[in-house]
């Protein structure tokens, strides 16, 4: 397909797949057509409608990986609403924030599934937070248990997603390329998530970048290993559907069975966490562990997993970093299987998209810096952009210039050769002796000592300079010499680069996000300063 002839809203996208028999998607072991598809998502447009949902309105998506996930979304674009991508990690207080400040129009949620409490955590919600509610529909699956009941505000209704799935197809559409079509919450680590918002010609295109930049082809097959609530996964599935190309998924991950899928469906594309990959490369003692993936993508998540591209390579996996972030898609970079281990493992690579590029930025000086001098990312990224923060005009305002570049908030540094490395995020990284220093390139170092597992490095004011403190994780059996420790930094890293305390810790504080847990470097912070300050 031709540039000129790609479609630019998701309806087009999908209209376009359903001309032929093709599988769209394995969930779990039913096999589903883009035609049918099409059809549920017309059908679920009809009666999302009939609840008074249109243009402008949001759903709120609350379900975990499924066909219905896909079938509401492709529903919204259908109507010209917006899908509201929900966490299905969230509890209560986290949840009643979302629907609340969002304003959704329409619940979709799953009450009997068994993984997560939904009926549970929506009880748990004040009513005031579902006013603006009208009403909720409930999936469920043939055989399951009988649902819990979903205890909500009195006159809000509930219909069965089956009840809806009996209705005549929509044949209307308001979908437009402009039009606003998904929102993504930001982590929220810090403060209360951001809604990210889309429009349906951004996601299309950044979908046909991704084809191209992933190396997606007429045999490629997939394994989705992110939620769906998460822009991860839906840019993964929206370039399958760009390609025509089958992906397969499972509510929830499960390496086992993703260790079968991969095998049954010859899956070629996978991308994921760094923990995903080190629970499939458990699940089997073959080398090559899985013969048919090409292509590893990974995000690094879990701090412990720094050497994840070694343990790949050795199993026969060339795994290799990705760059994205919600507000830019979660494929925008990526880098490539012919580079050397220590390139693979950073995040960041070369953009999938021939519009794009990539800057760093002195935050002091308000500088653009050159190759190879840390600062803040900015992007341009016509074909993949947010058309803004979502009832937040300060912080739209904020992240994108006028010039049309985005502010990201992550340290990093572009490369003569065009790609660029993330190393942190802008307020987790250290001006240590008058330079932005990452705090992973002093975790590494520490990691390397003997008795750690893992750690996390913050800055922490003390004796008027800003300073490295260390917390780490100790190996089973391992005592923490603090001396060794540092002694062991300091042999190898500049003297201001040396944690000033190490302090070990049995957990570190997380929050779940989309994709996986997220470390709290200000709770840590937080806990240094106390630390330092305490009488010894």
């Amino acid at each position: 397909m031709s540039e000129r002839t790609r479609p630019e809203t998701l309806t087009a996208l999908l209209t376009e797949r359903a001309r032929d028999e093709a599988v769209a998607f394995h969930d779990r072991d039913r096999a589903v057509g883009y035609r049918q598809l099409l059809d549920e998502s017309a059908r679920i447009a009809t009666g999302l409608r009939s609840m008074g949902v249109r243009r402008g309105d949001r759903v709120a998506i609350w379900l975990p990986n499924l066909g219905a996930w896909l079938a509401c979304l492709f529903a919204c674009a259908r109507l010209g609403a917006i899908a509201l991508a929900v966490n299905t990690r969230f509890r209560s207080a986290e949840f009643a924030d979302i629907i609340g400040r969002s304003g959704a129009r329409v619940l979709v949620t799953w009450p009997g599934f068994d993984r997560t409490d939904f009926a549970g955590v929506l009880s748990g919600c004040p009513a005031e937070a579902l006013a603006e509610l009208a009403g909720v529909v409930a999936y469920s699956e043939a055989g399951e248990p009988a649902a819990p009941a979903l205890r909500l505000p009195a006159g809000l209704a509930v219909r069965p997603y089956a009840q809806l799935l009996a209705l005549a197809p929509l044949a209307a559409d308001e979908a437009s390329p402009d039009a606003g079509c998904a929102i993504f919450t930001t982590s929220g680590t810090t403060r209360a998530p951001k809604f990210v918002l889309h429009d349906q010609r951004t996601l299309v295109a950044h979908a046909f970048d991704v084809v191209q930049g992933f190396g997606i082809d007429q045999a490629s097959t997939m394994l989705l290993s992110p939620p769906l609530c998460g822009v991860f996964g839906l840019c993964n599935v929206l370039a399958m559907i760009a390609a025509g190309r089958p992906f397969a998924m499972m509510p929830a991950w499960d390496a086992a069975l993703a260790a079968r899928m991969i095998d049954a469906h010859g899956v070629t594309h996978m991308n994921g966490s760094d923990d995903a990959i080190a629970q499939l490369l458990e699940q089997n003692a073959r080398t090559p562990a899985f013969p048919t993936l090409r292509f590893v993508g990974f995000a690094a998540f879990n701090p412990a997993l720094a050497d994840i591209v070694e343990r790949a390579q050795q199993r026969g996996l060339k795994a290799l970093g990705l760059y994205g972030i919600s507000e830019i898609q979660a494929l925008f970079a990526r880098n490539r299987e012919d580079e050397a281990p220590e390139l693979r493992r950073h995040g960041g690579g070369f953009p999938v998209s021939p519009l794009a590029r990539v800057r760093a930025r002195d935050p002091g000086t308000g500088q653009v810096l050159p190759h190879g001098e840390d600062g803040e990312l900015e992007f341009f990224a016509p074909s993949s952009r947010m058309v803004e923060y979502f009832g937040n005009p300060q912080a739209t305002r904020e992240a994108i210039l006028d010039d049309g570049w985005y502010r990201s908030g992550d340290l990093g540094h572009t490369c003569e050769d065009g790609r660029f490395v993330f190393l942190a995020r802008m307020g987790d990284s250290l001006r240590l002796g008058g330079f932005l220093v990452s705090p992973q390139e002093i975790e590494e170092c520490v990691q390397q000592a003997p008795g750690i597992l893992d750690s996390q490095v913050v800055g922490v004011t003390t004796a008027g300079a800003l300073r490295p403190v260390a917390f780490v994780r100790l190996r089973p059996g391992a005592v923490l010499d603090e001396a060794a420790v540092t002694a062991h930094v300091a042999a190898r890293l500049a003297r201001y680069k040396v944690p000033v305390r190490v302090f070990a810790i049995e957990a570190f504080p997380v929050t779940d996000g989309a994709n996986g847990i997220k470390i709290q470097k200000t709770r840590l912070r937080e806990m240094a300063q106390t630390l330092l300050e305490s009488p010894a």
